[in-house]
């Protein structure tokens, strides 16, 4: 006799209910959804001027003097940096950054490790 012997063996269990009737439901559509596309589809109209309610809604939106100085600086700022990376050439940002290493003391190598 075995100290295993009286180990259940198989799934576990929940106390009280059977697994089999445990089961997901599926969302189903409602028929109210169903029929506004339909009607959406067949009429394209009542849908579009709702559209376009909005869009005037929110077009006559206008900036604040405060926003519009702010998008400028931005564009200005924008404009600067493309036109410093445009200025040099690949070959130029690499011996730049080869001198700036030169520059550096010998603190700041990487030692060698292991033989040789």
């Amino acid at each position: 006799m075995s100290a295993y012997d009286n180990v259940s063996k198989g799934s576990l269990k929940l106390k009280g209910s059977d697994s089999s009737s445990i089961k997901k439901k599926k969302k189903k559509k409602s028929k109210s959804e169903k029929e506004k596309l339909e009607r959406a589809i067949r009429d394209g109209s009542p849908s579009s001027d709702n559209d376009s309610k909005q869009r005037q809604r929110f077009t006559a939106f206008e900036k604040t003097e405060a926003e519009k100085k702010f998008e400028e600086a931005q564009r200005k700022r924008q404009m600067d940096r493309v036109s410093k990376a445009a200025d040099k050439s690949h070959k130029e940002r690499v011996a730049e950054f080869n001198n700036k290493l030169e520059q550096l003391s010998e603190h700041h190598d990487i030692p060698k490790v292991g033989p040789g």
